[in-house]
């Protein structure tokens, strides 16, 4: 063995891996060379399998993006100032409006009269005597073309015929017509399925030949119909050749091997490698961003999510809580008695604070307001809030300051538990407070001997009857 094959042998792994590394760079930049672009900045996306065609787009960079094909409709698009146009070989030009890649459907609007067009591009024989076809040619593409032409299409035929008649019921959805814009009252047009044969015509009819038609005379056909998850229902070729002649916005389908079809349904996008003559499929240009944007919407999400159930459950918890403070309170009252001060309703005492328009002090507890009783006795209203200990300020106090009966002791009238709204109402001093005197600021309040001498003996010579008046409870207004 020569020592050159013995080099090219060694050397083969490497051309091969170079080669496919060369192949797999040409796939990565596939979107680099063959970029998604655009008419104008509101209009449809165009990129594989579709192309715009430019000045600058040749033979070669055509075939390099996938576009090159001998299919009966073309998928090269182009531009005419800010539309962008697809043309058909014989109904003439139409704007795209829209191009759906997921579902492979493209809106289409009929920028002249596809009728009227037809009519222009009929090539008026002289020779009516020409003899009929007994079959009609359909059109069969070649499987090197065939990939290449991605429309769900059938081929129509052009017919004349003397006279008006009606296709027999198992073809009436192989003919439409008569043609309006074509047909006279000596000339009857119709367009019959290419995959027909003449034996279901009348025997007045004749084949009439079309300019730039596909094959001589067969004029192609977009095929309508709706997609249903990923199959396409088609419609019938009377009702596609109707549609086509309508001047009117329509969605017509393409079909590109299910590889593709699954690849833009998944999210990414499809591609053609012009070295191996096939279709691929990549991850989108901008899925990491994508991925990105996903990734934040989900921790979002769930943050959300979190902070939705601790406030639920808070509230579920505080409501509870808030239940059972009201049934200890209710249990309490039930317990305590009607012969003690009197229980009001929570409209009773807003009329008896006037609305809560005078405040006359605020303290730990809640706020004190000047009222009046529906008898004229004027009282003092105090509103608790922020109280704690599930009830125990209010149960403490209608409990204790209930039972004491003093001279110098503001006596409790009345109280109001409602719900979570609880007031009790005092007798009006309107002195104020006795600590206002206790702890004034007036060095002089406490030079009278007598008074000085008095005021232990005073503050403790009577008792309450139940004898649980303490140094805590104060001889004023209601503690604040």
């Amino acid at each position: 063995m020569s020592k050159l094959l013995v080099i090219a042998l060694l050397l083969l792994p490497l051309i091969n891996n170079g080669i496919y590394l060369a192949m797999a760079w040409d796939d990565q930049d596939f979107f680099k060379y063959c970029p998604p672009s655009k008419c104008s900045q509101h209009g449809p996306e165009v990129r594989f399998p579709f192309c715009l065609e430019s000045s600058n787009t040749s033979a070669a960079a055509a075939a390099s993006c996938g576009c090159s094909g001998t299919g009966g409709l073309t998928r090269m698009l182009a531009c005419s100032g800010q539309d962008t146009i697809l043309v058909h070989p014989v109904l003439g030009s139409y704007s795209v409006s829209a191009i759906d890649y997921r579902h492979s459907s493209v809106k289409l609007i009929p920028l002249v009269d596809p009728c009227l067009v037809l009519q222009q591009n009929l090539v008026i024989s002289r020779n009516w005597s020409s003899r009929q076809v007994d079959v009609i040619d359909g059109m069969q593409l070649p499987d090197r073309d065939r990939q290449f032409s991605i429309w769900s299409y059938s081929n129509a035929n052009l017919v004349c015929c003397s006279s008006e008649f009606t296709p027999a019921a198992a073809h009436a959805d192989s003919i439409a017509g008569p043609v309006s814009c074509l047909s006279n009252t000596t000339h009857f047009f119709y367009l019959v399925d290419g995959y027909e044969g003449m034996s279901i015509l009348p025997l007045d009819c004749k084949v009439f030949p079309v300019s730039d038609g596909i094959g001589g005379r067969l004029i192609p056909m977009y095929k309508f119909g709706e997609r249903i998850s990923d199959t396409f229902l088609s419609s019938s070729f009377k009702e596609s050749a109707e549609r086509m002649l309508s001047f009117a916005e329509m969605t017509v389908y393409w079909y590109y091997y299910l590889h593709c079809m699954l690849c833009e349904l998944s999210g990414q996008r499809c591609a053609f490698s012009s070295q191996r003559n096939e279709q691929f499929c990549m991850p989108d240009p901008h899925g990491s961003r994508i991925k990105v944007i996903a990734a934040t919407s989900s921790v979002a999400a769930f943050v959300v999510l979190l902070v939705t159930v601790a406030t639920v459950l808070y509230f579920s918890l505080k409501t509870r809580y808030n239940a059972e403070i009201h049934m200890r309170v209710e249990m309490f009252l039930k317990t305590y008695g009607a012969s003690k001060p009197t229980r009001y309703t929570f409209s009773e005492v807003k009329k008896m604070a006037r609305r809560f328009k005078e405040k006359v002090g605020q303290g730990g507890f809640g706020t004190v307001y000047k009222g009046e009783l529906p008898n004229g006795v004027p009282v003092a209203v105090k509103m608790l809030e922020n109280s704690t200990g599930e009830g125990e300020a209010f149960i403490n106090e209608v409990a204790t300051i209930g039972l004491i009966h003093h001279a110098n002791i503001v006596q409790l009238l009345g109280f109001c538990s409602e719900g979570m709204r609880r007031a009790l109402i005092y007798e009006f001093m309107p002195n104020e407070s006795l600590e206002k005197y206790i702890f004034s600021d007036d060095p002089n309040i406490f030079q009278n001997p007598s008074s000085t001498r008095e005021a232990p003996r005073y503050c403790f010579r009577h008792r309450p009857r139940n004898g649980i008046l303490a140094s805590r409870v104060q001889p004023a207004h209601p503690p604040l």
